[in-house]
């Protein structure tokens, strides 16, 4: 079953690409933990590396807040993949990346400094080939190699003030409205930079272009899929009118420059580079998760299908059980599922797909069997464990998945919701303690320190003196607390 993450406080959907823009330059405001740092003012130079990482963090608290994602531990695990697949190849000076999945069918993604990737899941749905997807992730690692960020904070510091005020302006009514009143409000802003800001734009495209050409290359891929890349957006572009791509909106795109990239990819050796199976494996997936409804998926797959070309495919017959999941129909699921498995043994989506129609089938003892049998072969494996855990809290085993639960909070420590599943999973444990630490770190990501500060003082005063736990929730209170008095000082 695909996971996403529900939105708690949420923002329009189609303001969410403009509040990622606006915090990259926003002031700060009240006091609260999810404010940008200031850049300084005229004549400061570049910002700062521990500025750029404190932007990054306090972005991610936003996209948190606002955003829509996708959770779902196989895409993820997908993305992280090919993010580090390229990474060795980028010219990075900080390769610590955080990756948001933005649980959107438009094309997007953005680069954020402090090393943080977003990509929309209507990535997925629109690049056909691996290579395509990979091109506007190698894209934006050279945004962020080349310090794009400071360089047009440096260059925007004339018309800032005026453009900022308006920015703000537009956040205020925007989080009060609930509407895209607010952002209206924005766009007359952004204008007034617009023009000065449009060659230096193009410059820093066409630099990201030939970064991107060349990680591309040198991570094994295809760098044809950028050109390619390209001129889907700019179908898409010509198909929607005057309704700009989120993506172009923020990456604008000329023919000269589809031009001028298809030239330099064909500079490189033509290798014949194939896919791999898991990217389509993906696209499958997010195709059903973003289908209008199950029927329609089963449907969709199901006329795939009956192409003779596609008989043997197996991303259109896994992406079949997964809309047969989805549609209740576990047997047809199992079917193909069991028939995938026979033609390629251990392959870790196969295996965890099945154990989640056997838990959608309240079959606990199938899919624990299926799971742990994988993880033996794949020790710390994302998608098994958090599965498993699911598993275990279906069961109502919540000792058993904690101890799943917090592996993963070790690996992944900025993923938010593990850590209130496995508060989830602390309290059907009956762990109080561990209900309270878990809480505390939700509302660290979440940018609440006091609320963090209150859970870990309740969890302090439910452990006796002198016990080791109550040492480590006293040192990591001491950090908080020092954070908050930090932010009152600033």
């Amino acid at each position: 079953m695909i996971v996403y993450q529900p939105r708690p406080r949420t923002l329009p959907a189609l303001a969410v690409t403009a509040l990622l823009a606006l915090l990259l330059v926003a002031l700060p405001g009240h006091a609260q933990e999810s404010r940008l740092p200031s850049i300084g003012g005229s004549g400061g130079g570049l910002i700062a590396g521990q500025q750029e990482s404190d932007i990054g963090q306090q972005v991610m608290v936003s996209i948190r807040r606002s955003a829509p994602r996708i959770s779902d531990p196989l895409v993820y695990d997908y993305l992280s993949a090919i993010t580090y697949r390229l990474v060795p190849s980028a010219p990075l000076q900080n390769r610590d990346l955080t990756l948001a999945l933005i649980d959107s069918s438009a094309i997007n993604a953005f680069a954020v400094p402090g090393g943080i990737v977003g990509v929309n899941g209507g990535l997925f749905l629109n690049a056909a080939t691996e290579q395509q997807f990979a091109s506007v992730l190698a894209h934006e690692l050279a945004h962020l190699s080349q310090r794009h960020f400071a360089r047009r904070m440096e260059q925007q510091e004339t018309s800032a003030p005026l453009t900022l005020a308006g920015m703000i302006a537009g956040i205020v009514l925007s989080a009060v409205t609930q509407s895209d009143i607010g952002f209206a409000a924005i766009a007359g802003t952004q204008a007034l930079a617009a023009q000065n800001m449009l060659a230096y734009s193009r410059a820093h495209e066409q630099e990201a272009d030939r970064v991107g050409l060349d990680i591309l290359a040198s991570a094994g891929m295809d760098p044809r899929g950028m050109p390619e890349m390209f001129e889907i957006m700019m179908r898409q572009n010509r198909m929607q009118g005057n309704r700009l791509p989120e993506y172009l909106s923020t990456h604008p795109l000329t023919q000269s420059r589809v031009a001028d990239t298809r030239n330099r990819a064909e500079q490189y050796p033509d290798e014949n580079i194939r896919d791999g199976q898991e990217y389509h494996l993906m696209r499958s997936r997010l195709q059903v998760h973003y289908a209008p409804s199950p029927d329609v998926a089963v449907e969709t797959f199901e006329a795939y299908l009956n192409r003779p070309e596609a008989q043997r495919n197996d991303a259109i017959r896994y992406g079949l059980s997964v809309a047969y999941l989805e549609n209740r129909q576990y047997d047809k699921a199992v079917d193909i599922l069991n028939d995938l498995l026979t033609r390629n043994p251990g392959r870790i989506t196969f295996q965890v797909t099945l154990a989640e129609v056997r838990l959608a089938q309240n079959r606990m003892d199938e899919a624990r069997t299926v799971l742990k049998d994988a993880l033996a072969r794949n020790p710390g494996n994302y998608p098994i464990i958090h599965t498993l855990a699911r598993t275990e809290i279906a069961d109502g085993n919540g000792a058993a998945a904690a101890e799943y639960l917090k592996q993963l909070t070790r690996q992944l420590p900025g993923q938010e919701h593990l850590w209130l599943k496995l508060a989830e999973a602390e309290g059907m444990a009956r762990n109080i303690v561990g209900v309270h630490r878990a809480r505390a770190e939700y509302d660290v990501l979440m940018g609440d320190l006091e609320s963090a500060q209150r859970q870990l003082r309740q969890a302090q005063e439910k452990l006796p003196a002198g016990a080791p736990q109550r040492q480590i929730v006293t040192e990591r209170l001491a950090e908080i607390t020092s954070r908050l008095h930090a932010r009152a000082n600033s």
